[in-house]
């Protein structure tokens, strides 16, 4: 070999990983700015929800989180527009701007008990920036490295993409563990939870100056010379059933399913922890943050795999592994991870016997019902708040009768406020939700998960398998959505079904699953959210996904279903 092409090589092995290092940063830090507040999910509930009940502001927070997730898929549309018209590399320093401002200005936002309803106004609006600037950034980073990448390393290559969502929420987890150790949880609630807001303008620095080191893609470079870029990709990716017809099936046929799996396995995991389980926040960050240093490597080593078998069989088995071991694993988890809740279920079931007709749907999205109109909302907003597993045994001959709750075998019967005078109203249901949490404790329902009995390995094996799975089926799809659609259409083509995907199946999971749960009394029923998705995602991509690994991403004229 010639030195000049012993040299060539060596420098083209440097930028490939100058490339995969500056868009792996850069992206890491969008993802830690998005998920801090997935993190903080509780105690934002406290700061700027504060004036609705329990239940639901730690909904409403949840909403405000998806919030962000709702607005993905129009970020999608206007960077990515932006991204195949005037490049890929200038796109994403936009986009990167607009999130660590926003995520900055979180940090100094002042709370409810400071300026009123203004502060959750504000803080959704922050949000919605944040969600726009997200929606325009991961297109640009998985088809910049997959357009620099060389045939038959794609799915290694853009695996290292993959990693950054994890890696984010996991350097997210990592300084909040961190701060809340240093000053303590009192503190951390009080003020201490802005801090890893504020840090990040400094993470913002340091990732613009990184990408403001590469240059152009390649593959865009090419077309910007030939004249060959598409003049309105949106009318050409969405407008044209030839080109539609992939972005749907690649949105049902693998992003959907991915995305439940993805949220279900880190999130839906953490939030069932600390919400359902009554898991103090630290303990639950830790361990969380255990399973994914275990399973982070496994997208690198599912992206390299997806270059060898495809990428269709490895998110596929996700898929179906994820539909097929949900409920059993959960119910590990909450054997793991309180066992004394799990007892309590066993030998002393909570069943609740109402009108159902006098039931709410336990959801309130303005904010202001504390569900105390009748004795079968009583009964389930208290059996919510204390993360009760129940069954709700209606009839409709129970028309007039007083909801009862029976926990083993005590029966409770609850006061209907409509018979009770208006002076003795609040203090018969304080002393109702009194009894009833006295008659759980007498149960055995603890109000908080004993740390000293928590299994901890059982319950980080349990978090690294989920995770294994979010691996699975994250690992490869990226490199699958940027060889479904030619180069002049595809980071809009590709970014408006993976965040229609992600921001809407994916983000708004949370939130739909434990408005299930609320509604429900099943703590397990809102699994059946990502199930079912990943079900129809499974049978979608069986019968119409193609399979994409061994062609070129340079063939502008190739039909997705040519391979």
């Amino acid at each position: 070999m010639a030195n000049g092409d012993g040299a060539a090589i060596i420098e083209t092995r440097q930028s490939e990983r100058k490339v995969i290092l500056a868009s792996s940063l850069g992206t890491v830090f969008e993802w830690y700015d998005f998920y801090l507040y997935g993190l903080l999910a509780t105690i934002i509930s406290a700061q700027f929800f504060s004036g609705v009940n329990e239940t639901t502001g730690f909904i409403f927070a949840l909403a405000a989180f998806a919030a962000g997730f709702a607005v993905r898929p129009f970020g999608a549309l206007v960077f990515g527009r932006i991204g195949d018209l005037v490049g890929r590399k200038n796109t994403f320093l936009v986009t990167m701007g607009l999130m660590g401002v926003s995520t900055f200005l979180v940090g100094v936002l002042p709370g409810y008990a400071s300026i009123g309803v203004a502060a959750p106004i504000l803080l959704v609006l922050l949000r919605l920036v944040q969600g726009l600037a997200l929606g325009g950034e991961y297109g640009g980073a998985a088809t910049y490295v997959a357009e620099h990448a060389p045939e038959g390393k794609r799915g290694l290559f853009t695996s290292f993409i993959q990693t950054t969502a994890t890696l984010g929420l996991f350097a997210a987890l990592g300084v909040v563990i961190l701060i809340r150790s240093v000053i303590g949880e009192t503190a951390f609630a009080d003020w201490g939870w802005r801090i890893p807001f504020l840090i990040s303008v400094i993470l913002l620095g340091v990732s613009l100056w990184i990408r403001l080191q590469l240059e152009e893609s390649p593959v865009f470079r090419q077309m910007k010379a030939e004249g060959t870029t598409s003049k309105a990709p949106l009318t050409e990716a969405f407008g044209r059933w030839a080109n539609l017809k992939w972005v749907l099936i690649a949105l049902f046929g693998a992003v959907a399913g991915q995305a439940v799996v993805w949220y279900s396995g880190q999130f839906y995991a953490l939030f069932f922890l600390e919400k359902t389980l009554k898991v103090d926040g630290a303990t639950a960050n830790i361990l969380i943050a255990i399973a994914l240093a275990l399973g982070t490597p496994f997208f690198i080593f599912f992206g390299w795999l997806s270059d060898k078998v495809g990428r269709k069989p490895i998110i596929l088995a996700g898929c179906a592994l994820a539909a097929i071991t949900y409920f059993p694993a959960f119910q590990m988890l909450t054997s793991a991870a309180n066992p004394a809740m799990a007892k309590a279920q066993q030998n002393a079931a909570v069943i609740m016997a109402a009108d159902p007709g006098a039931c709410s749907f336990q959801f309130d999205p303005i904010g202001g019902n504390k569900f105390e109109s009748g004795g079968c909302d009583i009964i389930k907003s208290t059996l919510a708040k204390a993360g009760a597993n129940y069954t709700a045994f209606t009839r409709e001959r129970m028309t007039g009768d007083p909801a009862r709750v029976r926990i083993g075998s005590r029966v409770l019967a609850a006061p209907d406020p409509w018979r009770i005078a208006e002076e003795d109203r609040a203090g018969a249901i304080a002393g109702f939700r009194a009894d009833l949490e006295r008659a759980l404790a007498d149960a055995g329902y603890p109000a908080k998960a004993d740390p000293d009995q928590i299994n901890k390995p059982l319950v980080v094996a349990i978090l690294f398998y989920l995770v294994l799975l979010v691996t699975m089926v994250y690992g490869p799809i990226a490199a699958l959505l940027v060889e479904l659609f030619p180069s002049r259409i595809r980071y809009t083509a590709m970014s408006l079904p993976y965040h229609i995907g992600n921001g809407w199946f994916g983000g708004f999971l949370p939130t739909t699953a434990f408005a299930m749960v609320a509604a429900t009394g099943n703590i397990y029923y809102g699994l059946w959210y990502p199930v079912i998705v990943a079900v129809i995602t499974l049978v979608v991509g069986l019968l119409f996904l193609p399979e994409t690994f061994r062609r070129s991403i340079h063939h502008e004229d190739a039909d997705p279903a040519a391979h």
